[in-house]
């Protein structure tokens, strides 16, 4: 098994961690996830095994870009994508700042669904990055039409900035400080 990375224990769904991604172990489990309909924002669709295992190899290696599985009670639940927004995903898109740490997650299709669950992993998803005393700021980039992501990012802190096109999307680029995340969760508990 992969090292824990990070692990957070919520008050109501109990323990959750990250551990890295194994691009050739998990490319099977991380092809359901990302090709299901419930993942239709993820954009990968129409990837084969290969083109999952291709593109979290290709992240494994990147200076700027890292992946994780994410577990809930030891069972992966979800996926979480970090990188550096200067050098990947928005390079040139937006004026980037020195602290600034960009992620993307994806929860995985479940039969029964846990409520609050999704908001735990973001919460430690958050808490994840701002773990890191360098990071002051978390920016995201969902589609614009994400409605749902866009209700979740905003109970984290996350203030809109504006619209951003991307090759593959048009993306509302919101960012949150660390000052608005803690004060968002401290409202949320």
């Amino acid at each position: 098994m992969t090292e824990i990375v990070f692990s957070r224990n919520d008050a109501v769904l109990g323990q959750l961690a990250l551990r890295p991604v194994d691009p050739a172990a998990d490319a099977p489990l991380l092809h359901g996830w990302v090709t299901h309909p419930k993942a239709a924002f993820w954009l990968m669709q129409d990837a084969g095994l290969a083109d999952i295992q291709r593109e979290y190899a290709s992240i494994a290696a990147s200076e700027y870009h890292d992946a994780f599985v994410g577990l809930h009670e030891g069972r992966p639940a979800f996926l979480v994508e970090r990188y550096d927004p200067a050098h990947v995903e928005l390079k040139g898109l937006y004026p980037a700042r020195p602290g600034d740490i960009g992620m993307h997650f994806l929860t995985a299709p479940t039969g029964t669904p846990l409520p609050g669950f999704t908001l735990a992993v973001i919460t430690t998803v958050m808490d994840l990055l701002f773990s890191d005393p360098s990071v002051r700021r978390v920016v995201v980039e969902p589609d614009v039409r994400n409605t749902a992501v866009h209700r979740l990012n905003e109970a984290m802190g996350f203030r809109p900035v504006g619209t951003i096109a991307k090759p593959e999307k048009v993306a509302l680029l919101s960012v949150c400080a660390r000052e608005q995340f803690l004060a968002a969760r401290g409202a949320i508990r």
